[in-house]
């Protein structure tokens, strides 16, 4: 295996099917606002998957790009945590999902930019200006539901309880990676308790744990999401537009 390019992969696969995720909430968010900030996020996470696929296109030296990897690879080929790929759920849910991966990638693309590798170290520069928005306006969501109405709060509570478990994968240690994800968890801790603790909101306690999604093992979710995003691709091969 090949740990710089499995790296970058799976982290282009993160950026990618979160991306894919988010923008399914183009004109269907509670408010127009909400709307247009979820569209961004997506955006931010698009833009960071194109930068990562480009370069992992570049270690694999196989002659492919960013949208041969992007719409010409099988789920068993994706290399992005389980987390980014379940369905969106009702609002709570997704701002779980948003809270929680902000609060990895942060600290992730801020170690990036710190690192020997040239290419991921510009990565990781622009990327965490960004994750920071991301962090911010998922916290802000997760106590704004959390210390809001008593159905919020249920609701609130539910999702954590619900992506929780999902949480642990981010943070499998590979020790060959230009950062280990292992050495992230602390600072995630220190983002995600206080947020917590100031929305009401219970951690979840460390029980299941599923995995699988760097070794290219999957949910049932991520085919049918792939099944949409690739179509037109693969449908008009070569096309130009």
């Amino acid at each position: 295996m090949n740990g710089p390019l499995d790296f970058t992969l799976g982290l282009g696969d993160d950026a990618l099917i979160a991306a894919q995720r988010l923008a399914e909430w183009t004109t269907r968010a509670p408010e127009m606002e909400e709307d247009i900030a979820l569209t961004n996020i997506a955006l931010d996470q698009l833009g960071a998957a194109r930068l990562l696929l480009s370069y992992a296109g570049e270690l694999e030296g196989a002659g492919r790009d960013e949208d041969a990897l992007a719409y010409l690879r099988d789920d068993r080929q994706f290399r992005n945590v389980l987390l980014v790929e379940l369905p969106n759920g009702d609002f709570a849910v997704t701002m779980a999902k948003l809270f929680f991966l902000a609060a990895y990638q942060l600290p992730l693309y801020t170690a990036l930019a710190g690192c020997a590798d040239e290419r991921l170290a510009a990565i990781g520069a622009k990327a965490r200006k960004e994750s920071a928005y991301h962090l911010d306006h998922g916290a802000l969501w997760v106590k704004r539901l959390g210390d809001g109405t008593e159905e919020s709060h249920r609701r609130m509570q539910a999702a954590v309880d619900q992506v929780w478990p999902y949480t642990h994968e981010l943070f499998a240690a590979d020790p060959a990676a230009p950062v280990d994800p292992a050495t992230l968890r602390s600072a995630f801790d220190d983002s995600v308790g206080p947020v917590l603790a100031e929305a009401t909101l219970t951690r979840p306690e460390s029980r299941w744990a599923p995995v699988g999604g760097r070794t290219g093992v999957h949910t049932e979710h991520l085919s049918y999401l792939l099944a949409e995003m690739q179509v037109l691709h693969r449908a008009h091969p070569g096309a130009k537009w």
